[in-house]
């Protein structure tokens, strides 16, 4: 399969400007209620200021600032977590920048492969797809932003759910359930958790006709600055296109590539 030049390990993008206007203790309170949305357990306060590189006086000001207007609870021995309701406004804005930053090498990966590219987020209680840039072939697979993913049968799924704790594991898959949608698909929980093993052991996810007839499609996890995963990017076309392993593994190791450098770019953001 022909390759156009631009590469989606050549890309790059470049950080935001901030302004004049730009209030650095806003930013610091949105980033603590984005990664307190990942967290099930109460954090100490001073490992809150370690992950926001902030003096324990201020980040003990802010989250207190933040617990009086409702948005952080404190269990009173100087743990914090986000309070309950608020998990449903935060991925506004963090879905904002995961796109905004990955849409560049959702492009380059599209071009250079002549494939559809896409990516897919945690949210509560789901995988969902939040970008798609579709393949210029006429014969494709497609994908469909805001669809709700399978944890046992898409790959998207699959390596975003490997990814979690037990606990939102299960989540995951009871909020869901698990479905047969082809013969490939994966229904028995034991090998389903042989699975999850294997993707964590490898780094990556493929779904062989396991969601849809005829489609494959490989993805990769992104891990954030604390080795989290919330997020995931994929590569999918019909199986008849892939060629051998050799063109498998030169698809894995652009999404690679290109996971990277996207993790680079939004703990630089």
């Amino acid at each position: 399969m022909p390759r156009a030049k631009t590469s989606a390990r050549d890309n790059s993008v470049p950080s935001p400007v901030r302004d004049k206007y730009f209030s650095r203790a806003v930013s610091k309170a949105l980033e603590a209620i984005e990664f307190l949305q990942s967290e099930t357990d109460p954090l100490q306060m001073s490992d809150i200021a370690a992950r926001l590189r902030l003096s324990k006086t201020s980040a003990f000001r802010m989250l207190r600032t933040l617990e009086t207007l409702g948005y952080v609870s404190s269990d009173g021995r100087g743990r914090f977590i986000l309070s309950p309701g608020i998990r449903a406004i935060t991925p506004a804005r963090w879905v904002k920048k995961l796109v905004d930053r990955a849409t560049p090498y959702l492009y380059a990966l599209s071009l250079e492969f002549s494939e559809t590219a896409s990516l897919a987020a945690l949210f509560d209680n789901r995988v969902e797809v939040v970008a798609v840039i579709e393949s210029p072939q006429v014969i494709r697979m497609g994908n469909v932003l805001g669809s709700i993913l399978p944890p046992n049968a898409s790959s998207l799924g699959k390596v975003i759910t490997a990814f979690q704790s037990p606990v939102q594991r299960e989540r995951l898959l009871r909020c869901f359930k698990i479905y047969r949608f082809t013969e490939h698909t994966i229904t028995d929980q034991r090998e389903l958790n042989h699975e999850y093993d294997r993707i964590r052991l490898e780094g990556f996810a493929v779904d062989r006709e396991e969601n849809i007839q005829d489609g494959i499609c490989f993805s990769v996890p992104i891990f954030d600055a604390h080795g989290q995963v919330a997020s995931a990017m994929s590569m999918s076309m019909p199986k008849s296109r892939v060629r051998d392993q050799e063109h498998e593994r030169a698809i894995i190791e652009a999404l690679r590539s290109a996971s990277g450098r996207l993790t680079a770019d939004l703990n630089n953001a």
